[in-house]
């Protein structure tokens, strides 16, 4: 039975998310929380119906298609009843104005390679690949690994984006078939970590030092979010200082651009209000490589 992935979307033309123009593929659950979240649609495992109104032109196809009338048409006005919907994606097909979208469609590995292998072409000529990230990728570690396996087998450069929160039998499958880990980082201290993300860090401290151990080329994203982990960055450089492995470190500022998004999938949002100011960055920055560490700009 062909092995399948649970997928949010695939990005074309990456250049963050890792060595030259990537394809991103991203796919569905996370076991964090972040207060920070930018992609909350790939948090939970279920499907989930994106609605932006505004962009609803009132046509009505939804309603016509919905086997659950989830889509109802009113005087003219649609009405959406997110607890009638089952995540068919009917509606999502016939919606001239794209205001629906379904998050985490079922693919198979053999369905999604062509379109992974599609700009074959420029990950040739820019050094580029193919990355998996969320969500949390791993938390769907037999798919990962059969993809990432079917990738190395056309010889293409692969990268991995994890929060690390998975258990270390899902670091073992990919690891073979990984070119570099893409591996987040947000506090050192435990109570800080659970504060921003709702777990503990512990299991994320150790797969670091797991993969550092397997000699695995890695490269540490920050989040920096005000009043959250930006106390954090003097514990994380001492922590980063000790890995052998570690290719370069990435401070990530945070934004709030994603409100929308919860908004869009029926979820209320604590996104934090305060924006890192530059001279906040280049503070963390400045941190970081003064004991040492190689800081991307």
């Amino acid at each position: 039975m062909s092995i399948k992935a649970s997928i949010l979307e695939i990005k074309r033309f990456a250049v963050h998310d890792g060595d030259g123009i990537r394809t991103t593929l991203f796919l569905k659950g996370c076991p964090l929380r972040c207060v920070w979240c930018h992609n909350p649609e790939g948090i939970a495992f279920p499907k989930e119906l994106s609605y932006i109104e505004t962009k609803c032109i009132g046509c009505g196809e939804c309603a016509v298609v919905c086997p659950t009338h989830a889509h109802e048409m009113r005087e003219g006005v649609h009405h959406f009843d997110r607890s009638r919907c089952i995540g068919c994606g009917a509606c999502e097909s016939v919606c001239l104005g794209s205001a629906l979208k379904l998050y985490g469609r079922e693919m198979t590995v053999e369905e999604l390679m062509p379109l992974l292998l599609e700009d074959r072409e420029f990950f040739e000529q820019s050094g580029g690949g193919v990355t998996l990230s969320g969500g949390e990728c791993l938390m769907q570690a037999e798919a990962c690994e059969a993809i990432l396996k079917a990738l190395k087998q056309e010889e293409i450069s692969t990268a991995v984006d994890t929060c690390g929160a998975v258990p270390r039998a899902a670091l073992e499958q990919v690891l073979p078939y990984t070119d570099v880990f893409l591996y987040d980082l947000k506090a050192v201290d435990d109570a800080v970590h659970r504060r921003c993300t709702g777990v503990s860090n512990r299991k994320i401290l150790e797969n670091l030092a797991y993969l550092d151990a397997q000699n695995a080329k890695i490269e540490v994203r920050i989040p920096y979010v005000p009043d959250y982990n930006d106390q954090e960055i003097g514990a994380m450089a001492e922590v980063l200082r000790g890995l052998r492995n570690l290719t370069g470190v990435r401070v990530l500022a945070y934004h709030n651009y994603a409100g929308s998004k919860y908004t869009a999938i029926g979820r209320e949002h604590r996104m934090p209000e305060r924006l890192p100011t530059e001279a906040e960055l280049e503070t963390a920055r400045q941190t970081l490589e003064s004991v040492g560490l190689r800081v991307i700009r």
